[in-house]
């Protein structure tokens, strides 16, 4: 397995949103989890910023934790980094000794290195096996994924998160297609795509970036993931603490701003009610009323910053 750093340089998005919006007092030590570290970028910049925080830094992929321990070296023993996944973060902290956190941020989804580094199989513009593992010590690679799942579920996931409307059939061709011959490389799929979909639309994204985005979530089970991660950084805050999450996908943004939107709520009652009957109090205050997003100068430089959005709450 290839864990080097070779090729691991990873632009962060949404810089000064993220020095903004996540902010600690400079004169007092503070904890912060970065829950998807990545090559460490976001990190950086806040242990460069504060020089009294202290940073455990999670993530799945193996290479990502190698890059960033290269890249968080000036912060000596302030940085802890760890193998594992952000939706298990509260636990990861208690077990390295942190019952509570001053900061939490997570930037979802996949990163420019997975994509641009052609073994790992995440982008449909270079010929791999299908891997799209973020954790390779998974079982489940995108091959299996599409030779073992059902017609109906596939139909769900290209449905849902790949917003693909010919969903039904795309998933009977798929069927069909590894009757004769298992899914193994990228190819495979993306002549799936071309075969089913055709040609998108000119000013739209192509079909394969969609069909690969999808089957990426559904491999990753990223959406779950993020639900529970939500749960779990606002569970481990200290009051007054901010959990800032960066997403570049409508449906991740969707969970985001509901989740914020419902726990910044005293009452979520069904609307005509006379009392309360839920007995639901706000845990949190949005910080960012709605999604902050990447000025034309960071998308002149970062074209993958045109689609990443930011939200931030505090714990009340």
């Amino acid at each position: 397995m290839n864990t080097s750093t070779e090729g691991f340089q990873h632009i962060p998005v949404l810089k000064n949103a993220v020095l903004e919006n996540l902010t600690f007092d400079p004169e007092r030590p503070a904890r912060l989890i970065d829950g998807t570290v990545g090559g460490g970028g976001h990190s950086a910049l806040l242990l460069e910023k504060y020089s009294k925080l202290e940073l455990l830094g999670i993530d799945r992929d193996d290479m990502a934790l190698n890059a960033a321990s290269k890249r968080l070296e000036f912060a000596g023993n302030r940085v802890t980094l760890v193998r594992g996944c952000y939706a298990d973060l509260a636990a990861l902290a208690v077990e390295h000794g942190w019952d509570e956190v001053d900061g939490v941020l997570l930037d979802i989804g996949v990163s420019s290195p997975q994509l641009d580094i052609a073994e790992r199989g995440f982008s449909w513009r270079n010929d791999a096996v299908l891997d799209m593992r973020m954790d390779r010590r998974s079982e489940l690679t995108a091959g299996r994924w599409l030779n073992r799942t059902s017609e109906a579920e596939m139909a769900r996931v290209f449905r849902e998160y790949g917003e693909i409307r010919q969903a039904g059939k795309l998933a009977r061709k798929a069927v069909e297609f590894r009757e004769k011959k298992p899914f193994a490389m990228t190819s495979d799929l993306v002549a799936l795509c071309d075969a089913v979909l055709g040609r998108a639309k000119p000013g739209t994204l192509p079909h394969p970036t969609l069909v690969f985005q999808a089957v990426r979530i559904a491999v990753n089970d990223e959406l779950k993931q993020l639900e529970t991660g939500l749960r779990s950084a606002v569970g481990i805050l200290v009051p007054g603490g901010r959990v800032a999450v960066i997403s570049f996908h409508s449906l991740e943004d969707r969970i985001v701003k509901n989740y914020f939107r419902q726990e910044s709520t005293e009452c979520i009652c069904p609307p005509g009610l006379p009392v309360c009957c839920c007995g639901h109090k706000a845990q949190l205050r949005l910080v960012t009323r709605r999604a902050v997003t990447a000025e034309k100068e960071e998308v002149a430089e970062n074209s993958r910053s045109a689609c990443a959005k930011l939200r931030a709450a505090e714990k009340i």
